[in-house]
Formats: structure tokens, sequence, C-alpha cells
């Protein structure tokens, strides 16, 4: 069976609070041998700079056989910080080509983005076997790319040490509940900002969405094509829809998998967190009224599985559950690990049998020996543990995930407001609803870049419909946000699932088929369409996958 790689999709890196991956300063120096910026005025008229592909370093095709390195190239290609003013400087883009299957056959490029924002797209070619059929392999050069500011592209970089990143991110925690915990929270953010105004440098204020289309057009041109093919999850699918009315006619083809609400996510990015949140209750709710239809396929069913579910929370919220074996599971753990696992429904069966280990701490004398090891997505801290760095390690990581959604999302609120406004969402999201509310909602107010977004309008008409493919159990990405995506674009089919986890291109081979004819054929499908996945959740084929 086939598993998509995209782990989480970055969607999800992590889940609720995405704390930052990390930026470097915009004065980064030139990759080597990466073509150089076009003028203004050229890009404008498409007369670009070929890429200058190359052969791969091999620490970037980790995993792939030395005998197929010669199916790939790589490259850096350069363009302008500020896309409408040349004397900013310029940055380079890193990408990863793996070659047409049938280089005479072959219809152009397919560029790939996995979301985030701040999700490396660089090395997706690689696995792209999970998650595309063999036609699409065969007749398209696959081309990853890392976003301006992300991994290899000139990473926007808030901090010049390790130890200051620790010490800013040791305040935060994924649920804030106490006062003392909220206002460390939101001072961290405070503090988080000043770092990025003292350090990001200029491409703090040209990471928007926008910035990512033009560059995405000046590289679907320098890759020799006169139409974008492109497929994006997640955060991609905003990357794609924005392209889709900035350049329709240099539109061929777009995949989108995991949808945005492009509308609502440019304009009030307060209500669109708090819907977010709902998507995540929703498929919270229906994983647990799964759990008990199948019975004894789900380890957490005996009982009632809803009740024992929030008798876990609602202990967690007051107090973490030691381990008999040692460690314990604290609000912020088991809330990040539910919705980390939510993600991706091979992962449903774990769940179940470390939710139900742990009920059982709490009714003796079951239990008597977990441990922390036995439990580890209830137990582990996840983008947290940031704390076994050496001293003065430099800070490697990048801040490109805040730098993107402060740039989209528009926040009208206050920061001191959100203790008001996360008791609002916990009252109607009472697991996730306080997490998501202690993200972007508390970082964006206080965040030092410039607003500038691309808020539409979203209805330019593509030759070719737009692929909008949609779960009806999404957690990051809820259905409802798929179906407002197909209505907003100007052209678009919509299609279905009835399955759980974000995304599904790789799982489901109905809707795999026909994407490959949409690729390949420019086959739009017909409307209306609902496909099923290939295993069902709690399938016991998933428990070692």
């Amino acid at each position: 069976m086939r598993r998509r790689v995209l782990t989480g999709v970055v969607a999800a890196g992590l889940v609720l609070t995405a704390l930052p991956a990390t930026a470097t300063a915009a004065t980064a120096t030139p990759a080597p041998e990466a073509a150089a910026a076009p003028g203004l005025e050229a890009a404008a008229a498409g007369a670009v700079a070929p890429i200058a592909w190359k052969a791969c370093p091999p620490s970037t095709l980790t995993g792939v056989p030395p005998e197929q390195h010669q199916n790939f190239s790589c490259a850096h290609y350069r363009v302008p910080i500020d896309h409408d003013n040349a004397a900013l400087g310029t940055i380079d883009i890193s990408l990863l080509r793996r070659h047409a299957r049938q280089p005479s056959a072959k219809i152009g490029s397919l560029f790939l983005n996995p979301g985030g924002p701040g999700g490396s797209g660089l090395r997706m070619p690689i696995s792209a076997d999970r998650y595309l059929e063999p036609e699409v392999l065969d007749r398209f050069d696959l081309v990853g790319f890392d976003p301006r500011g992300v991994g290899a592209s000139n990473p926007l970089r808030c901090f010049t040490t390790a130890e200051d990143a620790d010490e800013v991110f040791a305040k935060q925690v994924v649920v804030p509940i106490s006062r003392a915990e909220m206002s460390d929270s939101l001072a961290s953010y405070r503090d988080y900002a000043g770092f990025c105004d003292r350090n990001a440098g200029s491409l703090l204020d040209h990471m928007s969405t926008k910035d990512v289309v033009r560059d995405l057009d000046l590289l679907r041109a320098a890759a020799g094509d006169q139409k974008l093919t492109y497929v994006g999850f997640s955060y991609g699918t905003l990357i794609g829809a924005t392209y889709a009315n900035m350049f329709p006619k240099q539109t061929r083809a777009l995949v989108l998998d995991g949808n945005v609400d492009p509308k609502l996510r440019t304009s009030d990015g307060l209500q669109y967190d708090r819907e977010r949140a709902r998507g995540f209750e929703l498929s919270l709710d229906a994983y647990l009224a799964e759990c008990d239809a199948v019975g004894p396929k789900c380890a957490f069913s005996e009982g009632d599985p809803r009740q024992k579910f929030d008798e876990i929370r609602e202990h967690l919220r007051q107090q973490p559950i030691p381990l008999p074996g040692g460690g314990q599971v604290s609000i912020h753990t088991f809330t990040n690990g539910v919705a980390g696992s939510l993600y991706n429904f091979s992962e449903f069966g774990i769940l179940a049998e470390q939710l139900q280990a742990v009920y059982d701490v709490l009714h003796p004398p079951a239990a008597q020996t977990l441990s922390a090891a036995a439990v580890p997505a209830l137990t582990t801290a996840g983008h947290q543990g940031r704390f076994d760095v050496r001293p003065d390690t430099p800070y490697t990581s990048d801040d490109s995930y805040f730098a993107v959604n402060c740039s989209d999302k528009r926040f009208k609120h206050k920061q001191h407001k959100l203790p008001e406004i996360a008791a609002l969402w916990e009252k109607e999201s009472r697991t996730f609803g306080r997490a998501q509310a202690f993200a972007d909602a508390a970082a964006c107010p206080v965040w030092p870049g410039e607003e500038d977004v691309y808020a539409g309008p979203w209805r330019a008409k593509t030759e070719t419909p737009v692929l909008v493919i949609g779960n009806y159990y999404d957690p990051a990405t809820q259905y409802e946000f798929s179906k407002r995506m197909a209505d907003q674009l100007g052209n678009a089919r919509l299609v279905s699932v009835d399955a759980f986890g974000h995304c599904i291109l790789g799982d489901s081979q109905g809707v795999d088929d026909l994407t490959a004819d949409y690729l390949v054929e420019l086959k739009a499908p017909a409307p209306g369409q609902v496909f099923q996945p290939d295993v069902a959740p709690f399938d016991p084929v998933l428990a070692g996958d």
C-alpha cells in the first residue's frame, strides 16, 4: 500500500500552535551558480534566464540509490527580494528536479508544494511516487522548491543564537490556562517580534504568498513552461489559488488538496483560526464516533469513548497525569499529540491504544507499569523540544511560518484581548480552541513585518478548471474550506473524499487516477463525485505502517 510522504503534510509540522521552524536575515549571500535575477521589465515580458540545472549534492539525495542520482538535478534561481523594487537586492530559490521518465513524451514541469507555511518542498519529487501515478512521473519533470525564506532558500531568521531562541520559546506552552501561562506566552511573542525586527532584515517585509507566487511564475518561465502545472497541499492550496488569480492566462492545471478558505484567511485571520479550531473538533468527534462504531478494532472503544476522552482532558486541565513507570502526560503534550494523530489516519489505532493506556492509569489497578516511552504520542513535547542544543550553537532554523502568516492573515484585534478570545473559543471547541487562539492570533498583532496580502478577487477564470480535493474529516483544513475554495474560484471542480486525515493524494486510488487524468490529459472530473480511501480507519494493516 502506498503511503503519502507528507507526514502531516506540513501542514503540519506541528499542528495547532505551529511554533516556528525559524528565518535568516534577508541580506543573504547568493548561492553559487544561481541564474541572474531578471530585470522587472524582462520578467514582465517573460524574458527570463533559464534555470541552470546541475548535478545534485549527495546530501540532497539522501535515501536515493546512487545509480538513480542521474535522474535528478538541482539549481538555485535568483529572484528579487521585492518584485517592485530591484534596489533591495536578490535571494536564491533552491530547486530539485526529478526528470520525466519518458523525455520524448514530456509535457513540461510539475511544481510541488507541501504547505506550512514554511514547509520545505525541495525533496518532494524524490518520494512523489507515493502520491502521484506512474503516468504523471512519465510525462513531467517534477520540481520541488523551498519557497523564499524557507530551508535552503535564504532562510529568514529572527535569532542569531540558539540560546536566544530557546529563552523565547521556553515561555510558550500549547494550552495556556493559568494567568501566568497566558501572560508568559503573550510576552514571548512580543520578545519574538523584537528579535525578528532586529535580525530578520528586509526579507521580513516580503514573505507573503503574493511574493511566493511571483517567484513561482518566474520559476515556471525559467523552467521553459508557457503555463504552470502545480500540485499543492494544505497552505500550498493558497499558493495555487493565488497563482490562478494573479496569472490566470499562465495557468495550465492546478491540483489543490486539503484546502484553505482563501477569502476568509486573507480577510479575517481571527475568524479563520476560530473555524480552524472547529475543524479539529469535528475531526476528533468523528474519530471518537468511529472508534465506538468499530468496537474491538479500536482499543479505546470499551464503554463510551467520548466520555473517556473528556475525562482524561478535564483531569489534565487541572493537573498532569504521572505515569507509574516514569514520565507524565500534560494537557500540552496531550492536546498536541491528539491533534497530530488526527492528521494521518494510519495513526488512529496507535492513538486509541495510548488513550486507553492513559485512561487505565486513572482507574487503578490497571497500567501499573506504564511509562512515557509507551505513550509517545501523548507525552512528546514536539516542536518545543529545543533545549538540548550546545552552548553558542548557531541558530539554524527559520521563522518563515509567522513571517508568511502575519503577512497574509489580517488580524484586527489587540494582543491583550487573547485571554478573552481564548475563553470564547474554548467554549465552542473545548479540546483545541484555546491552543488555536494562542498561535497566530497571539503572534501576528505584534509581528514587525508589513502586511502584504493578495486578498482577491478570486473569480479569475482559468482555461482548465482547478481541481479542488477535500476530505470530509480533515482536521487542519475542514471540508467546508474545500467547498468554499471551489465556490470562490472562477473555474473549479470539487472532488470529495469520505475520509479522515489531512489531504488524501496517495491514499485513495480513485482520486489518484482522476488526478493523473487531469494532469496529463487536462480531463476535468465530473462534478459531485465522492470517493473512498483505500483503507478504512482502524484497519489492522495500518497498525505498523
